[in-house]
C-alpha cells in the first residue's frame, strides 16, 4: 500500500468516524428530549393527583379535551388565526424596523433625533394601546396585526441599530478606500455584518408577538388561541386553557426552529463572517 493509498485510506476513516459521532451526538440529543418530554408529563401528572379537573387537569383530561376541540375543527381555526396575525405583524415589523435600524445606525443625527419616541414607545406595553387600536383600526384582524407590528418594530429598530454601530470600522475605511460609495459601502459591507444582530432581534421580538396576540385576542377576537382561553372560562373548561397554552408553547418553538434553521442555511455564511 503506498503513501497516497494511506493517505485516502486515513481521510475516509476520519470522515466515517466524524458522521458516527454526528449521528450519535443527534441521537443523544433526541434521547434527552423524550426523557425531558416524559419527566414532565409525570410530573405534571403526579401534581394533578389531588385536584379536579376544573382545578388542574391531568395529561388524559387535556389531551381528551385537545382531541374534543381538533374534532370540533375549533382548535385548527384558533392555531392558524394567531400563526397568520403573529407572522403579518412580525412581518411588517421586519420591514419597517430593520431599515430605520440602518439609518439610525449609520447617521448620528438622524439617531438622535428619532432616540427620544424610540425610547420612549419600546416601554410602553402593547396592552396599553389595545383600546386605541380597536378604535382606530376597528374589532377585526387589523387590530390585532397592528399591535404585533408595534411589538416587534422597536426590537428590530434597536437590534439593528446595535449591529451597525457594531461593525468593525476598519472594514468600512476599506470599502471606501477601494471607492465603494455609502450606497455601497452599506449594502456589502454594514447589512452583512449587521445580519447576526437582525436575527437575534427577530428571535426576540417573535417571542414578544406570542405575548402579545394573547392580550389583543382576549380582548376583541372571536378566534385565535387567546380567545379559546378567555371563552374557556365561560365553560368552566380549564383543560381547553391548558390545551390553548400548550398549542402557544410548540407554536412558538417550532416558529423558533424555522428562523434558526432559516439563518444556519440561508444565512451562514453573513453569520460565520461576522462572528
Amino acid at each position: 500500500m503506498n503513501t497516497m493509498t494511506k493517505d485516502m485510506y486515513g481521510v475516509q476513516k476520519i470522515s466515517v468516524l466524524g458522521r458516527i459521532r454526528r449521528q450519535a451526538r443527534k441521537a443523544s440529543s433526541l434521547a434527552t428530549f423524550v426523557t425531558s418530554v416524559i419527566l414532565g408529563l409525570i410530573a405534571w401528572q403526579l401534581i394533578s393527583l389531588p385536584y379536579n379537573a376544573y382545578f388542574f387537569p391531568s395529561p388524559l383530561e387535556t389531551w381528551a379535551s385537545f382531541k374534543e376541540l381538533t374534532e370540533d375543527g375549533v382548535l385548527a381555526d384558533s392555531i392558524a388565526a394567531s400563526a397568520m396575525r403573529i407572522i403579518i405583524g412580525w412581518s411588517l415589523g421586519l420591514v419597517v424596523g430593520v431599515p430605520i435600524g440602518l439609518v439610525m445606525g449609520r447617521f448620528e443625527f438622524v439617531r438622535r433625533l428619532l432616540d427620544p419616541y424610540i425610547e420612549f414607545f419600546r416601554f410602553v406595553p402593547p396592552i396599553s394601546f389595545v383600546t386605541l387600536a380597536i378604535i382606530w383600526f376597528g374589532a377585526g384582524e387589523a387590530s390585532k396585526v397592528v399591535l404585533i407590528f408595534y411589538t416587534s418594530v422597536f426590537i428590530f429598530t434597536i437590534s439593528t441599530i446595535a449591529g451597525v454601530v457594531g461593525v468593525n470600522p476598519l472594514q468600512i475605511r476599506a470599502a471606501q478606500a477601494l471607492g465603494a460609495g455609502r450606497l455601497r459601502t452599506l449594502l456589502t459591507v454594514i447589512v452583512p455584518a449587521t445580519i447576526p444582530a437582525i436575527v437575534t432581534g427577530g428571535r426576540l421580538a417573535m417571542g414578544n408577538s406570542f405575548l402579545t396576540i394573547v392580550s389583543a385576542e382576549i380582548i376583541a377576537a372571536q378566534h385565535g388561541l387567546g380567545a379559546l382561553i378567555w371563552k374557556s372560562r365561560n365553560y368552566a373548561q380549564t383543560e381547553w386553557v391548558f390545551v390553548g397554552i400548550i398549542c402557544l408553547g410548540i407554536m412558538g418553538f417550532l416558529f423558533d426552529r424555522v428562523m434558526r434553521l432559516i439563518a444556519h442555511h440561508g444565512l451562514r455564511r453573513y453569520i460565520k463572517t461576522t462572528n
